[in-house]
């Protein structure tokens, strides 16, 4: 007997027809449900009151960085409501030493925090918006649960998969980080997949003539959900995007996939934690509006010139054009 499917499902593969009705009902359930995680017990954050004023800003497209907690600022935004596209690589409590964050957080503190930031991004995405989280594996599972009490959906849990993961002997060596894809309204996102075509094996290693038979994106498909490849490495030792004060950054390629597939020109795309400002620098240079905010005034200068000198790799996770473009991974005949 042959299963029905949805072949409009985003990724462009199949599914039964009753997995996005699956999460319809799911999330009626949850909404219903009366669920417990460890942050519900900790006092909620209270945003303090004041006037926000960025601390830089330019036009053309209209580009902010506040300083200050996400939490605040998030309260205060003018486009509370508008922004079409959050993305979010908050801190890990890995007790990394940051110039002036915490990172070391009981756990119930932590999942509050964590709580409150996701509730005022929620507040802030307009209807069509979509939100994307990095976090790793030790959060995931509470991020997921409270965006979909929530009501938010999940489009995907995408994975970024990098090389030279950070060594341990106790288990198995960490090369992943977890990029969860949520929209408020499933039916009505922003979703550009022919932005972010990639060649497909088929077509390009291979030589598949079926590829090329195709009406439309000959030779072309759209990413799988783990990600890895020439520029999606970690950000270390010489890379050219390498910002040296900074922990940790997130691949240019990475937040251009995102915001090429998620927002239109013109759209408002927002960081809360704008860390290296790799998220604005991406906006900016594909005419998106952008809003970053970041703890650390420091921080906020260095991204502030990152997001002035513009992208290093441009167009590394744009969809390729051309028949050289299909041909330069061919075997030979």
């Amino acid at each position: 007997m042959s299963t029905p499917t949805e072949p409009n499902r985003p990724g462009g593969y199949a599914l039964p027809t009753g997995a996005l009705q699956a999460q319809r009902r799911a999330k009626r359930e949850l909404e219903q449900a009366d669920i417990h995680l460890l942050g519900d017990i900790a006092k909620p954050h209270e945003p303090t009151k004041g006037r926000l004023k960025a601390a830089h800003s330019a036009r053309n497209p209209n580009t902010r960085v506040y300083v200050g907690d996400c939490r605040d600022v998030l309260e205060k935004l003018p486009e509370r409501g508008e922004v079409d596209l959050i993305f979010a690589d908050p801190p890990f409590n890995w007790d990394v030493p940051y110039e002036s964050w915490r990172d070391g957080m009981s756990r119930a503190e932590y999942e509050r925090f964590t709580f409150d930031w996701l509730d005022g991004c929620i507040a802030a995405l307009s209807p069509t918006g979509s939100l994307w989280v990095n976090i790793p594996d030790d959060t995931a599972a509470e991020i997921v649960l409270h965006l979909k009490r929530r009501g938010l959906t999940m489009i995907n849990w995408c994975v970024w998969h990098f090389r030279f993961g950070q060594n341990r002997d106790s288990s198995f060596i960490m090369s992943k980080v977890h990029a969860l894809y949520f929209a408020k309204d499933p039916d009505q996102r922003i979703w550009n997949p022919e932005h972010i075509m990639e060649l497909s094996d088929r077509a390009s290693v291979y030589a598949d003539p079926r590829t090329m038979a195709k009406d439309q994106n000959k030779g072309l498909r759209l990413p799988m959900d783990v990600w890895y490849g020439k520029y999606w490495g970690r950000i270390q030792g010489n890379n050219k995007e390498r910002r040296h004060q900074h922990h940790n950054q997130i691949p240019e390629v990475y937040l251009e996939r995102v915001i090429l597939a998620c927002s239109n020109e013109g759209d408002l795309v927002l960081d809360p934690f704008l860390g290296s400002g790799g998220t604005c620098t991406v906006a900016k240079a594909w005419g998106r509006r952008s809003i970053g905010i970041e703890h650390s005034a420091v921080n906020a200068k260095s991204a502030w010139e990152r997001i002035q000198n513009g992208m290093v790799r441009q167009g590394a996770a744009a969809t390729p054009t051309g028949e050289a473009s299909l041909n330069r991974r061919r075997r030979p005949d």
